[in-house]
C-alpha cells in the first residue's frame, strides 16, 4: 500500500518540486496539496494521510503551531527555508527536517528514514526513474521570458523586487523574481543559499573562508544564519 502524502506550503514552486519527487517513487502518492494549515485541516478531516510534508513560515498558522494542535498527527517531515527552527521541529517528533532547496537525493533519504520507522521497504530508483533535471530555466526580463542555461549562472543577488543573475564571463541581467523563488526554481541543481541576498553555484566556488565564498573574482558574504550549513556542505565537498 502506498504512503499517502499531504503537502503544505504557501509557495507554489516548492509544492511543484515535492509533487515531482513523490510521483517518481512508486511507494508514495499525493493525498492533497495545500497553501496553508487551514486548507490542510479540511484534507485531514476528509482523507487518511500517512505523511505530512510541512513548511513552517506560512499564513494564518505557522507549521510548528499547526502540528502542536493536531491530536493524532501523521508522520511529519518539515520542508522549510528556515534552518533556525530545526530544534523545534525535532522536539515535535518530526521524522526529518529538510532545508530548501531540497535535492531529490536528500528527499529520498528522508523517505528511506520514514519507511524504516514504519517497517517498509523503499523502492529503488533507477537513473531512468529519477526526476530529470532541466538544463535551463525561463525568467522574466523586461517584457520577455528569457531562456537561461543553468550552467552559465555563477551566482544570484537579491535586488529589491528583482534578482541580478550573474553569468560566467561577467555579464548579468535583472529578472522580475524573488531570491527565494529562485532558490526553489534551482532546487534540482547544485546551488546554495549562503546569505539572505545571495544564491551561488557550488561548482563555481573557487575558495572560501569563515566569512565569504569566492567565485568569478568576487567575494560573496556568508550570512550568520547560513554559516553552519554552508560550512558543512562545503566541507562535504558537494
Amino acid at each position: 500500500m502506498k504512503l499517502r502524502c499531504l503537502l503544505i506550503d504557501d509557495e507554489p514552486p516548492a509544492l511543484k518540486v515535492l509533487a515531482r519527487y513523490i510521483t517518481a517513487i512508486d511507494g508514495l502518492e499525493i493525498a492533497g496539496q495545500c497553501k496553508n494549515a487551514i486548507e490542510a485541516l479540511d484534507v485531514l478531516h476528509q482523507k487518511a494521510v500517512d505523511v505530512i510534508f510541512l513548511d513552517i513560515k506560512m499564513p494564518y498558522i505557522i507549521g510548528t503551531d499547526f502540528l502542536k494542535n493536531l491530536s493524532h498527527p501523521p508522520k511529519v517531515i518539515f520542508v522549510t527555508a528556515y534552518r533556525e527552527y530545526a530544534s523545534d521541529g525535532f522536539e515535535l517528533d518530526a521524522v526529518d527536517y529538510l532545508v530548501k532547496p531540497v535535492s531529490f537525493e536528500r528527499f529520498f533519504k528522508a523517505i528511506t528514514k520514514i519507511n524504516r520507522l514504519m517497517g517498509r521497504e523503499t523502492d529503488t530508483i533507477s537513473d531512468n526513474d529519477a526526476p530529470k533535471t532541466p538544463s535551463f530555466i525561463y525568467l522574466k526580463v523586461d517584457r520577455d521570458m528569457k531562456k537561461i542555461v543553468v550552467n552559465d549562472i555563477d551566482y544570484i543577488e537579491s535586488w529589491k523586487d528583482y534578482v541580478k543573475v550573474f553569468l560566467t564571463g561577467g555579464k548579468y541581467f535583472l529578472a522580475k523574481q524573488s531570491i527565494s523563488a529562485m532558490e526553489n526554481l534551482l532546487s534540482d541543481h547544485k546551488f546554495m543559499r549562503v546569505h539572505r541576498s545571495y544564491l551561488v553555484s557550488y561548482d563555481k566556488i573557487s575558495g572560501y573562508n569563515a566569512v565569504s565564498v569566492q567565485l568569478s573574482g568576487h567575494e560573496i558574504p556568508i550570512g550568520r544564519l547560513y554559516k553552519q550549513i554552508v560550512m558543512e556542505r562545503l566541507q562535504e565537498q558537494i
